[in-house]
């Protein structure tokens, strides 16, 4: 098992066509993960005034930052252990969520909406602090990476099932800790089914060479 992996990186990481894409992935990666974070903090500075939301406003204040901080965590792992397992995915994979985050950026610069009205205290988590910025609120990271990630998926029923349940479960926290408005969580779901089918034409190459052999993955 050990050797087929080792085996299935060598010839993939060989082939300079593979080679220029994934590094191209990741460095489209970075970058729209720097201009997210610069969309997020200019977003923060010039926010207005909080609205009142139909379910946030009916819905007590939970804490949930353990779902929120440390489940965001297991699903990056568990993506990590899916893109060894398998290299080939690794260039429409990131490239996918490169493209997330560069759409992300561009929505929560456009409408700057104020703080959640109620809202626990910030924690003084790392891990929190980096994941909520303060207004980076349309839309809903937590909900729409998993989401993205069970439509590139989809074929798999056994990873579409957890993909779509981390999806769901990241959605509800958002909304029972008052992460987000209930606008930025649904709106993810539409957003995101744009995105894939956007990144499935652009990087149609990168595409065909992951759909190779996904149903036998389990």
């Amino acid at each position: 098992m050990k050797s087929q992996l080792i085996a299935k990186h060598k010839f993939h990481w060989s082939q300079k066509s593979f080679l220029f894409s994934a590094v191209l992935a990741f460095l489209f990666l970075a970058a729209s993960l720097v201009i997210n974070y610069a969309a997020g903090n200019y977003a923060t500075k010039v926010a207005s005034n909080g609205v009142t939301d139909i379910i946030l406003d009916n819905v007590p204040v939970i804490d949930v930052d353990f779902i929120y901080i440390y489940g965001a965590l297991l699903f990056g792992l568990f993506m990590v252990i899916l893109l060894i397992r398998e290299p080939k995915q690794i260039p429409f994979v990131i490239k996918s969520a490169a493209l997330f985050y560069l759409i992300r950026a561009i929505f929560i610069s456009l409408t700057h909406i104020g703080p959640i009205i109620q809202q626990l205290p910030p924690d003084s988590n790392i891990f929190y602090r980096n994941l909520i910025f303060g207004a980076d609120y349309f839309f809903s990271a937590h909900t729409g990476l998993p989401f993205l990630a069970a439509l590139v998926y989809w074929s798999n029923k056994y990873f579409r099932g957890i993909f779509l349940a981390f999806s769901i479960i990241f959605g509800i926290s958002a909304l029972l800790g008052h992460y987000h408005y209930s606008i930025d969580v649904f709106a993810a779901f539409f957003i995101t089914y744009s995105i894939f089918h956007i990144a499935r034409r652009f990087f149609s190459g990168e595409y065909k060479l992951f759909l190779k052999d996904l149903d036998s993955l389990s």
